[in-house]
């Protein structure tokens, strides 16, 4: 894929699984649903592209890609673990990528959040302090 026509790129923590991105992506929806939560340790953040505009680099083979049920597909990095994508099997020409692995600036928003009611119960949208990171 050429410069030009990347509109975003992204990875897993140890780089062993890239991606590019041309064409729109969705806005962020987090989801909390019980699955979402276990996938990723705390609610899933994520966007979403055409499976045909999503290239993705994995030289060693590790992606690794399960479906606990048969509504939906999960990936992540075999090798440091990263949550990479989710796919719903209803939707087959849609890719979902986990918003964190993106490369900023991702130009995104969060728009919606799914599943609350399924949110754990230490879940708040608290006032809280904010601070620089190093």
């Amino acid at each position: 894929m050429d410069d030009d026509q990347r509109r975003a790129s992204g990875q897993c923590l140890c780089g062993a699984v890239t991606y590019d991105v041309r064409g729109p992506l969705r806005d962020v929806v987090d989801c909390h649903c019980h699955r979402c939560r276990r996938f990723t340790g705390h609610f899933m953040a994520a966007s979403s592209a055409r499976v045909e505009d999503v290239e993705i680099t994995d030289v060693e083979g590790h992606l690794t890609w399960f479906q606990p049920v048969d509504e939906a597909a999960y990936a992540f990095c075999g090798r440091c673990g990263s949550s990479l994508f989710w796919a719903a099997t209803s939707s087959p020409d849609r890719l979902s990528i986990c918003a964190g692995t993106l490369d900023p600036p991702t130009g995104l928003r969060t728009v919606e959040a799914w599943w609350v009611g399924e949110a754990s119960d230490y879940f708040e949208r608290p006032d809280l302090p904010e601070r620089e990171t190093e």
